[in-house]
């Protein structure tokens, strides 16, 4: 197999671990913490996990260990959508695994949990997994969405570890991966298979988190891809002066990533979803907010600009939500009577035919094209599939709709062209950061620990991470304490509690204190591409929301 310079130069990069971490395994003990509860909902997540609600966190430091040193045979599996360091917790794990003792293995189950209750598999040797060191993407064993919620499944998964005399397994996967990861050790405890579960945190929408799990991984390296794109959208803009460049990025739920590359690069322009929500801003006033700008910036003969959007800022805006919610309900109450018709035109009149008032005063707004995507594209549910609605083509014919009224009223008198683009699959497979190596790295190290240590039903948590690698501190969280009840398909599910943007919080209050200045001048910062050769201070930088959230 042929490799980049770059890819076989990663291949013998070091990743730097946690102090505690670095010493000798008989010298690392675990410490208990108090014990915890839940996010929300104490009484249904205990009652849904009787056997490991409640447990207290663990720290790991320094002492003299004397356990026995036994023979352990691992699974591994990724979960969910790719994320830059997922390599490297496998590699972290492996490497943890055999330093412990030579004889014990670890076996990956082949895309995702499916891997599991379908037992195909992997074992891995050292010669297979230093093929992937360091590197993006899943590739390893690759992934999948499968949920494991059913007792056939748990039942097939517990055969599967005692045939291959499985001691533990570790996923590695976001919010819903790891709600499978607490429901799976639940089962195991339950049911006395001697198999422990241990989660790590994934995903570079960065929801995953709280004071524990301080930043989930792929985080770092995705926002910094993007807001490299970004900065070169800005010099451009800024070289050309005639577009007005609006990019929506990923993140479903929470603008995390858009808040991170807004502090990076600084753009004219950028959406927070949690805060339109909160202000229940109409699509009328977004339009207005953004147009402002324009209106701004063209008065100093500035015809260009920048746009960030959050992938879901239409589930955020309370009328657009309240639409998507009616459509939902009118596709499942005559979704026959609507299949039935061929024409996506004579589906638009059906749908205007069936709205109510107030929702229809939306919909008739909305660009041609987005009208479309609201009936066109439904997920196995029948319900809108909202991550396909282009809100970067929204909101940018929203504003040049306002720009034409002003423009009639004499209050704008510039041009306005709109260019749009859409960050997402480029940044969760880019090569990992070195903090994101490093932090991945530790991440499944310290899973091994958390194994060795008797745990089930924690997360790894590595955290102190805006300081150097050798200040981090090593330890484990109960999957619980992050969990609440959630109504899914008509249904209380126990689930992760997603962690949104805090409005409060020193990242967008720094952002809020700044935009006003971005959005009348041109203050463009260029990150550039990720450095992993040089100084600390350029190499191992960590994101300005986790430097700013743990600042004085």
């Amino acid at each position: 197999m042929n490799h980049s310079p770059l890819q076989t130069a990663r291949y013998s990069y070091e990743p730097k671990l946690p102090m505690i971490l670095r010493s000798a395994m008989n010298e690392i003990i675990a410490v208990e913490g108090q014990a915890t509860t839940s996010a929300a909902d104490q009484d249904k997540i205990k009652a849904l996990f009787p056997n490991t609600f409640g447990q207290k966190e663990i720290s790991f430091q320094k002492g003299e260990n004397n356990a026995e040193v036994k023979k352990n045979v691992v699974g591994v599996i990724l979960s969910g959508g790719q994320a830059p360091g997922g390599h490297n917790v496998v590699s972290g794990l492996y490497d943890a695994l055999k330093k412990a003792n030579p004889e014990n293995q670890l076996i990956g189950f082949l895309g995702g949990p499916s891997g599991l209750t379908d037992d195909k598999y992997l074992t891995f040797t050292d010669e297979y997994i230093n093929e992937f060191r360091n590197t993006g993407g899943f590739d390893i064993i690759g992934s999948g969405r499968t949920k494991l919620e059913t007792k056939e499944q748990f039942q097939k998964a517990a055969e599967v570890c005692k045939k291959h005399n499985i001691n533990a397994i570790v996923i590695i996967g976001g919010d819903d991966s790891n709600t499978n990861a607490a429901v799976l050790a639940e089962y195991f405890k339950a049911n006395n298979c001697g198999v422990q579960v241990i989660g790590c945190p994934k995903t570079i929408d960065g929801d995953l988190k709280n004071d524990d799990i301080e930043i989930s991984f792929g985080f770092d390296t995705a926002t910094k891809t993007f807001a490299e794109l970004i900065g070169n959208i800005e010099r451009d803009a800024n070289s050309a002066k005639k577009y007005w460049h609006f990019i929506k990025l990923m993140g479903r739920s929470a603008s995390h990533i858009a808040l991170e590359c807004a502090l990076e690069t600084q753009p004219n322009v950028c959406l927070i979803s949690e805060e339109i929500e909160k202000n229940a801003m109409s699509l009328s006033q977004i339009a207005d907010y953004v147009a402002s700008s324009v209106v701004k910036r063209a008065e100093k003969g500035m015809n260009f600009g920048v746009v960030l959007i959050p992938e879901g800022l239409v589930e955020f805006v309370p009328e657009v939500k309240s639409l998507i919610a009616e459509i939902n309900d009118i596709l499942a109450a005559k979704g026959d009577e609507f299949n039935a018709i061929e024409s996506i035109k004579d589906k638009i009149v059906f749908m205007n035919k069936n709205l109510s008032a107030e929702s229809l005063s939306v919909y008739s707004i909305l660009p041609e094209g987005i009208q479309e995507q609201m009936i066109a594209d439904r997920d196995p549910h029948g319900n809108v599939q909202v991550s396909k609605i282009e809100s970067e083509k929204l909101v940018s014919s929203l504003v040049e709709a306002r720009l034409k009224e002003l423009k009639k009223e004499g209050k704008y008198d510039g041009k306005f062209n709109a260019l749009h683009h859409f960050f997402g699959y480029e940044g969760r497979c880019a090569f990992p950061s070195n903090f994101d190596s490093d932090y991945c790295y530790s991440l499944g190290y310290n899973a091994f620990m958390l194994i060795q240590a008797g745990c089930t039903g924690y997360l790894s948590s590595i955290r102190n991470l805006s300081k150097p690698a050798t200040e981090w501190k090593a330890g484990g969280m109960p999957i619980t304490k992050m969990m609440n009840i959630e109504r899914r398909h008509g249904e209380d599910k126990p689930v992760i509690k997603k962690a949104l943007v805090e409005l409060d919080g020193k990242p967008f209050k720094y952002f809020a204190e700044n935009r006003d200045v971005w959005a009348v001048d041109t203050c463009y910062t260029f990150p550039g591409a990720i450095q992993y050769y040089g100084p600390e201070s350029v190499c191992d930088l960590t994101t300005v929301t986790l430097k700013l959230e743990q600042s004085n």
